[in-house]
């Protein structure tokens, strides 16, 4: 007697969904619902367009990393919360936000200055316990230092996330001309883009089941962080303010944020390459590069600001970018002086450069996304796709590096020591385009001077 076995296939992904997928897009369709009904008198309808389209994606999202549900939804709950609070001694539409220094919960959790506070102390707090974790750790990926530092990473996401969805909805609170989506600043966008790496780092630490990338990781977003504590200190940066007529696009809500998940993604694959360098060049290579190369950098910088920069500030600009260049420059010889504790615990090349490689796909496609998305913003802002402003012609570089990375390692098979140093290289392209740029050019995208 034999049997037949009937091969059916693989389960619809639909027919997948659980109870709780189901619950959440039902949570996601009633969120947009309320927000068309409370709010869509005031919204054109491109802003109607972009809320429509963020349902599905929404629950996508949700539907393909199960831990976007959870967050989804507790953001949401904690930013009504703080709504309601906002809300609570009034009888019509509007909001006291004098209550954000009065009411217990706002002032020291969920205020938008707070909560980005709560954000900035958490980041710290995950870089240190993974850092504790990787040097300390006994039972591998799952150690307890590891696990700590990961679970401070979602609550510092969340905390952004909180902090980010508020402060949209105080700027719109203050005057109906200064409501705006929070990324038009640099203020708003180093946290746009503590959490975005972050949330990209969690997925594949998901993905692969690996925690001791973490440190690493953490690291750049700790720098980040910093700046954004400096920047709020010197400047009052995080003051709403209504935006320059430039800005007051529906074009800024899509084409910053496509721009972010590229700068996020690239910084995580250059810090993934660092830990794939330790590991695989020689010392001699590490000491040249990672000491020598920041130096030579550092002195270039300070020529550049003394030929190009006010008659009155180049001396200043230059020592600025000696020290922080030096610092860098410290901190990777520090990391080549480890390099042996730190080899013994860090993933396989295999995977770090699986993940190297995955996150500068996704990068590449949403910046070059959102490089066309600027190109029709400058259209409708300036009258021209491109002008060859600074800003453009760096972000025109940005690409082109990861472009010719991206064909080289599909076409020529760049792997290894070469494909990570060019990742790492490739940080610096960026990080000049995104704040150098500021600093030492001007043009028509100078929004966020330093």
């Amino acid at each position: 007697m034999t049997t037949t076995t009937l091969a059916v296939g693989k389960p619809g992904w639909f027919s997948q969904r659980g109870a709780y997928d189901w619950l959440y897009a039902l949570c996601i369709v009633l969120g947009a619902g309320y927000a068309f009904q409370r709010y869509g008198s005031s919204m054109d309808v491109y802003e109607r367009g972009i809320l429509l389209g963020a349902v599905p994606s929404l629950i996508g999202l949700g539907w393909f990393w199960g831990p976007l549900r959870t967050l989804s939804l507790g953001v949401g709950a904690a930013t009504l919360l703080a709504i309601s609070l906002y809300n609570q001694h009034l009888d019509n539409f509007g909001a006291d936000l004098a209550a954000g220094d009065k009411v217990f919960l706002l002032k020291y959790f969920l205020a938008s200055q707070s909560a980005i506070m709560w954000m900035s102390v958490l980041f710290y707090m995950s870089t240190l316990f993974y850092w504790i974790g990787f040097f300390t750790r006994q039972g591998g990926e799952n150690a307890l230092g590891l696990k700590v530092g990961s679970g401070l990473a979602w609550a510092a996401v969340f905390m952004a996330l909180t902090g980010t969805m508020v402060r949209w909805f105080e700027s719109h609170q203050i005057g109906p001309d200064i409501g705006h989506i929070p990324v038009s600043n640099l203020y708003e966008v180093f946290v746009l883009f503590c959490w975005l790496t972050t949330l990209f780092y969690l997925y594949y630490e998901a993905h692969y089941k690996i925690r001791s990338l973490g440190p690493f990781v953490m690291l750049v977003v700790s720098a980040a962080v910093g700046f954004l504590l400096w920047y709020t200190l010197v400047r009052d940066a995080q003051e709403i303010q209504p935006l320059v007529p430039a800005l007051q696009s529906w074009w800024m809500k899509l084409h910053v944020p496509a721009n972010f998940i590229g700068y996020g993604t690239f910084a995580l694959a250059a810090m993934v390459g660092l830990a794939c360098l330790l590991k695989e060049s020689a010392p001699r290579s590490l000491w040249t590069g990672l000491v020598a190369v920041p130096g030579v950098l550092a002195v270039g910088i300070a020529g550049y600001a003394a030929l190009a920069s006010a008659p009155d500030a180049p001396v200043d600009a230059a020592w600025k970018a000696v020290r922080l260049i030096g610092g860098t420059a410290l901190f990777f010889a520090l990391m080549v002086s480890l390099r042996r504790p730190i080899n013994a615990k860090t993933p396989t090349l295999t995977v770090m450069d699986d993940v190297m490689y995955k996150a500068i796909a996704v990068g590449f496609a949403f910046f070059t996304i959102a490089t066309v998305l600027g190109a029709f913003w400058a259209a409708e802002a300036w009258g021209g796709y491109w002008s060859w402003d600074p800003k453009e012609t760096w972000a025109l570089i940005v690409w082109l590096n990861y472009a010719a990375w991206l064909h080289m390692r599909l076409m020529k098979g760049l792997r290894g020591v070469a494909s990570a140093w060019w990742a790492l290289s490739g940080l610096v392209v960026t990080t000049f385009a995104f704040l150098g740029v500021n600093m030492f050019l001007s043009g028509l995208h100078s929004y966020g001077t330093l």
